[in-house]
């Protein structure tokens, strides 16, 4: 069957940090793959803004660089070209802004989509501006990236600041991990199949375990990374949402209040982490040089030219969540910089068979597992005991049912970003976080960060090119359990 795609109505979507790192290898590249799948509408309009004096034609010439890179078709980039514009705009001043709000006057009828890829200090200013030209009305939505604020202090002044002029109906907090098709088919395979749903709770799962392990460094972040470390910059968000959709309980149908509804409960419900146990249930680490991806890499400090620093670059961690369907059963959770491998996936272990019968001849019986990979291939895997064919008597051998979505639908996977951006445009917020979803993860992760701060101990070292500190191994083996990757 091939893949339909559903029109949206013709719209405006203003970049605000045009110029950036996620703009130029994320955003406009997600919106050139929907153009080629005919889902921008003729007249619908690009606009980068940023404070860099550029005009329309020098925009162009640096997305055409950085798109050709990607491998885009020349001829058919130059026409997409023909729908980006760029206007130079600071934040902070007044000037300018009466031309860019006449420019995006000029298409009153058009969706209005303000996409906020800068720093969350800008959030208030550029939202005021915005409501003092009226580019605010019903057909306008605002796109906030994480992490919104540094904690529940000031991610309720951002989510103040910015529901002034734009209502929570009109405000899309993205996190682009629920964009990814393996999350979704998550609720697909709990949801849809008689087979998991009945099994997934703590009389049938022994742990979960969520990865999200990244193979480069600081690159081009190193100004964001070390305000925020890996805790705020992954945990509190990527890491939560997943955990959340996991274990939620299943919505009464896939509106967007219903899905968020039962994300909240478990935020909720997930048991306090604190300066009581943060040492026993919490790892934090930071990266040495060492070697990654077969070359020598400096350390973290390096990366920083010497300069002295306490922030995290892995985070290992044991949570809990209180209610009926999760009571004892832990959900290990783990994300770093500069791992052995750029891998995120979910692990869904259940419990041992309780006997064999099979005797030790046969070999030891594995858990039953269910493996998400939402990177780098998408796909899932069930890992199933079976016989090893052949005379000789009876060997059991751990094998997966192996489904890789590229290779069983014959199509590439849309990224992330192309879902979520035409997801704002047609007003569906399903996949994006509502405000007291923000709160109830601040309200987790705030403790964590005071007992961090509390305790005065520096992360733990790790080697570029490892799994992190021996301490995680340390947090999960305590347990009698491991951690677990996908070829095992």
């Amino acid at each position: 069957m091939t893949a339909t795609f559903q029109t949206v109505d013709p719209f405006d979507l203003v970049i605000f940090g045009g110029t950036g790192d996620l703009a130029l290898r994320k955003l406009l590249p997600a919106l050139f793959h929907r153009y080629l799948d005919g889902q921008i509408p003729a007249g619908s309009r690009i606009v980068g803004v940023a404070r860099e004096p550029l005009d329309d034609a020098g925009y162009r010439a640096q997305l055409r660089e950085s798109l050709v890179d990607k491998g885009a078709d020349a001829a058919k980039l130059d026409t997409f070209l023909q729908q980006v514009f760029y206007r130079p705009l600071d934040a902070r001043k007044d000037e300018g802004w009466d031309a860019f709000a006449a420019m995006i006057g000029e298409q009153p009828k058009h969706i209005r989509v303000f996409y906020l890829s800068t720093s969350p200090e800008l959030f208030e200013d550029i939202c005021r501006r915005l409501g003092q030209c009226n580019l605010n009305g019903e057909r306008s939505r605002v796109v906030l990236e994480k992490p919104i604020g540094r904690d529940l202090a000031s991610a309720n002044r951002i989510n103040d600041a910015v529901g002034k002029v734009f209502a929570e109906s009109q405000t899309y907090r993205i996190d682009h991990y629920l964009g990814k098709e393996t999350v979704q088919n998550l609720l697909a395979l709990r949801f849809g199949n008689a087979l998991f749903e009945p099994l997934w709770n703590a009389s049938h799962i022994d742990h979960v375990q969520i990865t999200v392990a990244e193979t480069l460094g600081l690159g081009r972040r190193a100004g964001y990374y070390d305000r925020a470390g890996a805790l705020r910059d992954m945990v509190q968000n990527h890491l939560l949402q997943l955990l959340c959709m996991v274990a939620m309980e299943p919505p009464a149908s896939l509106s967007p209040d219903a899905v968020r509804d039962e994300k909240l409960k478990v935020l909720r419900s997930l048991k306090r982490i604190d300066n009581g146990n943060a040492a026993q249930l919490t790892v934090r680490g930071q990266y040495r040089a060492g070697v990654a991806e077969g070359q020598s890499v400096p350390g973290y400090q390096d990366e920083l030219e010497g300069s002295k620093s306490d922030t995290e670059t892995f985070v290992a961690l044991k949570a809990e969540i209180e209610n009926w369907r999760w009571a004892g059963v832990p959900f290990y959770l783990r994300t770093g910089k500069r791992l052995p491998e750029r891998v995120s996936e979910i692990v869904v272990a259940f419990k041992p068979v309780p006997h064999s019968i099979f005797g030790t001849s046969a070999g030891p019986l594995a858990q039953n597992r269910l493996v998400l990979r939402l990177q780098p291939d998408e796909g899932v895997k069930l890992w199933l005991t079976i016989k090893d064919p052949g005379p000789g008597g009876l060997r059991l051998r751990h094998v997966p049912l192996d489904m890789s979505f590229a290779e069983a639908f014959g199509v590439a996977q849309p990224d992330a970003y192309e879902r979520l951006l035409l997801d704002v445009v047609r007003g569906n917020p399903t996949l994006f976080m509502r405000r007291d979803e923000v709160e109830a993860a601040w309200r987790w992760a705030d403790p964590i960060l005071a007992a961090w701060a509390e305790s005065g101990e520096a992360p733990r070292p790790y080697a570029a090119g490892t799994w992190g500190p021996s301490a995680a191994v340390a947090l999960i083996e305590r347990d009698g359990r491991t951690w677990l990757e996908d070829s095992e």
